[in-house]
């Protein structure tokens, strides 16, 4: 498995009811969760990765989620919840209950391809929703393939795009909403070949003329496409998957910052930190503290993938 959810957590009043049952496929990890939570117990959590959150049962009732430390104008009845990343939230436990909840991470390129063909889409703002029987329906299947794999993952990748559709409330294709391409986007082609050449030149930053160079299209014609293919343009994509062999590097403790800079492309140290907090809304120094070491490949092998 090469994406890992690197989300942190801080609980007080709330204790596992049984082991971490988990699934992952295609930049996607599905934690499944059954917890007890005392009344007065909570917790502060942050990902620099965005996720779904869905109760699959009624003890969302019991708990207030919440943006805002304070809680002031939490909504109620929140279950079924999608966090971008870098954003906090809060849980309150306001009486004694038990729980199960469905957790879908998603490393950010996989889930930005998934709604590649969704135009206009804001994945940096939040959704909380109260609990529909569809979306409950959809992780409930998930949910009983993380406790007893039983398909292949084509059937999580499935119920994962139709979870995607409900909870941001997607409605039918209508002659706007054609493939990408139709509407003046990348092919499949087109789009794999230039994502490529992102990720073999992580050691710096790619012109917008080389990238357009690699599909035999204009600079403006390109950067029209590509955002209307991934609903985001070139230098934030980029600087996305910049930012995840960042995070794969500060894994090894023998690696300076300054030297996760250099070999991600950033003129020093200031300059990943800054990047790396839009991103992931933490610093490389808070992020490495709160990941287990992993010592990396040599630097230059790495640059050469």
């Amino acid at each position: 498995m090469s994406f890992r959810p690197q989300m942190t957590s801080s609980t007080r009043g709330i204790r596992a009811r049984s082991p971490l049952r988990w699934r992952a496929w295609d930049g996607v990890v599905a934690d499944l969760w059954q917890a007890e939570g005392q009344e007065g117990g909570g917790g502060h959590y942050l990902s620099p990765d965005p996720r779904l959150v869905v109760f699959l049962d009624d003890g969302a009732a019991a708990i207030d989620l919440s943006e805002r430390a304070d809680f002031r104008d939490a909504p109620a009845g929140v279950s079924v919840l999608y966090v971008p990343a870098g954003r906090p939230l809060w849980s309150r436990i306001t009486r004694g209950s038990v729980f199960c909840h469905l957790d879908l991470h998603f490393e950010a390129a996989s889930l930005a391809r998934r709604l590649a063909a969704v135009p206009g889409l804001d994945l940096t703002r939040p959704v909380l929703r109260q609990g529909e029987p569809r979306i409950r329906a959809l992780a409930a299947m998930v949910a009983a393939e993380c406790a007893a794999p039983a398909r292949h993952h084509l059937l999580l990748d499935g119920l994962t795009q139709a979870l995607l559709a409900e909870v941001f409330a997607l409605p039918p294709e209508e002659a706007g909403t054609r493939p990408a391409e139709a509407r003046g986007g990348l092919t499949p082609h087109q789009l794999r070949s230039v994502t490529a050449h992102m990720r073999a030149r992580l050691d710096r930053r790619v012109a917008i003329a080389e990238l357009a160079a690699a599909v035999g299209l204009s600079e403006s014609w390109f950067a029209h496409a590509f955002k209307q293919s991934t609903g985001q343009p070139p230098h934030r994509w980029q600087m996305q998957m910049r930012i995840e062999r960042a995070r794969a590097l500060l894994k090894d403790p023998a690696l300076t910052v300054a030297a996760v800079a250099g070999a991600t492309g950033f003129a020093d140290q200031a300059h990943l930190t800054r990047a790396f907090r839009s991103v992931t809304g933490t610093t490389p120094a808070v992020w490495r503290r709160n990941v287990p070491p992993v010592p990396a490949a040599p630097l230059a092998a790495l640059q050469r993938k």
